[in-house]
């Protein structure tokens, strides 16, 4: 129902890239591209594309819907090369619909061009309308058509030195995968926001946003992509080129908390060993008394088992989430919403009946799910409902590519502690601090706090841009 959809209350991720480089044409590099979607389908379910180059011809198949509704078995085998890239989108920058779906491909004086991103440009829009002045024509509205016109205008230089000017003309979060001149090609933004890495299969190279993807199609994660680094794959083998000032690391800390999956690896920091220990900071910050513990699915599982293990109070699954429910799902009507109908969350009574409960989330957004979490828990039968978020409490948009509401929108902007847990109805409210995030991330390196504490690692526009 629609009440109890966790993702429409939650952070949406904007996408995910996956691509491959062979020395020889391999049958087999559409049907990894599609495997390494697969595993990255959590950070875009809009629309999703691959295009292949072979020779001097890129190929692409791109449409709105899921990996696994996209790509058939006649139109893979259509897709052969050498290299290929592949994109899942969540839209952030542009509308939805077709014509914005990833990879784009584009032909110039160069040849033949084609680019998947994940991230935001924060000043796209000014860039857009610099390039449009100049008699540049845009096909779509997303801002990663802003990168290949500015590829473009310096093509005689050379791809390698015509993306590097581009990239310096930009400024927003990018992981980027570019296929060109027989090469891959990955960058990565100078903050190091959105996360790349570098894998290898055999004699194949491998670029990803999560290290999940590699471990999917069993190849083996080499390292990853640097901020502020181009990594340029080509029949040579990998060569890189660092083409920003150093500065300070400041991966998303979204990324750790919500939306990654748990069995990847950013920047050297365990995704699901983070989430265990953001639990048990989250007990010692705010204990409580109790009968049991139970997260919200899925992300929620793992600091909730952090919770447990630091507590010393049992773990139990309390909450059903129902996996196939999809994206089409028809919503039940108004009157079968005001019966508080469980179609896509459910109680496991058993677990929560008469007992005092502590439920853990990852976070709290607009609070509507956090809402009806509390009500159905006290209907099955709970005598107490305490809830325990395992992030601090989101207070500013993002910029760089997670679509979040305007500020406004969000509970933990305005309202004070009492406020929302009096808005939820719980019976007490406590969320992570920062200290406490960054000690769970552990890594002495830049995390990107923005949604928390309101400071960016990149100057932002102001919140009418969104």
């Amino acid at each position: 129902m629609e009440g109890f959809n966790l993702e429409e209350d939650k952070l949406k991720e904007e996408c995910g890239v996956f691509g491959i480089y062979s020395n020889e044409i391999d049958e087999e590099i559409s049907h990894l591209t599609y495997y390494g979607l697969y595993a990255l389908q959590h950070r875009g379910q809009e629309s999703c594309g691959i295009s292949v180059k072979n020779g001097e011809e890129i190929k692409c198949h791109k449409d709105i819907g899921l990996v696994s509704d996209v790509f058939s078995k006649e139109n893979l085998q259509d897709l052969k090369g050498n290299i290929s890239i592949g994109h899942v989108r969540y839209s952030t920058a542009g509308g939805a619909g077709r014509v914005n779906a990833q990879p784009l491909v584009s032909t110039f004086k160069l040849g033949s061009i084609s680019i998947a991103h994940n991230g935001n440009l924060v000043n796209a829009d000014v860039v857009r309308e610099l390039l449009e002045e100049t008699g540049c024509i845009f096909q779509t509205s997303v801002d990663t058509e802003v990168i290949i016109n500015l590829i473009a205008r310096s093509y005689k230089k050379g791809v390698e030195r015509s993306i590097v000017d581009a990239l310096k003309f930009v400024k927003g979060s990018y992981a980027m995968l570019l296929m060109a001149e027989n090469k891959l090609i990955g960058a990565r933004d100078p903050n190091g926001i959105r996360p790349l890495c570098l894998g290898r299969m055999g004699e194949k190279y491998i670029l990803s946003s999560e290290s999940c993807a590699l471990d999917s199609i069993g190849a083996e994660f080499i390292r990853d992509v640097e901020p502020g680094e181009i990594v340029i794959i080509d029949e040579e083998g990998v060569r890189t080129i660092k083409f920003a000032e150093k500065t300070g690391c400041a991966t998303c800390s979204f990324e750790y908390i919500y939306f990654a999956r748990p069995d990847s690896v950013i920047d050297g920091v365990n995704v699901y060993e983070s989430r265990i220990k953001a639990g048990e900071i989250l007990y010692k910050e705010s204990p409580v008394e109790a009968d049991v513990v139970i997260g919200v699915p899925d992300s929620g599982v793992p600091a909730a088992i952090g919770y447990s293990k630091a507590s010393g109070i049992p773990y139990a699954m309390g909450i059903i989430k129902n996996k196939y429910i999809g994206r089409t799902f028809i919503s039940p009507t108004q009157e079968m919403r005001e019966r508080d109908v469980s179609v896509k969350l459910n109680v496991l009574k058993v677990n929560v009946e008469g007992k005092r409960v502590i439920i853990i989330d990852d976070s709290i957004v607009r609070g509507t799910t956090s809402k009806r979490l509390v009500n159905i828990l006290r209907k099955a039968g709970a005598k107490e409902v305490h809830f325990r978020v395992s992030s601090p409490p989101v207070k500013f948009p993002c910029y760089f590519g997670i679509d979040t509401p305007y500020r406004n929108e969000l509970i933990g902007a305005f309202s004070s502690l009492e406020d929302v847990r009096e808005r939820i109805g719980a019976d007490t409210l406590e969320y992570l601090s920062i200290n406490g995030l960054l000690k769970s991330l552990g890594k002495d390196k830049g995390y990107c706090l923005g949604c928390f504490s309101g400071e960016y690692p990149v100057s932002t526009p102001s919140e009418d841009f969104r």
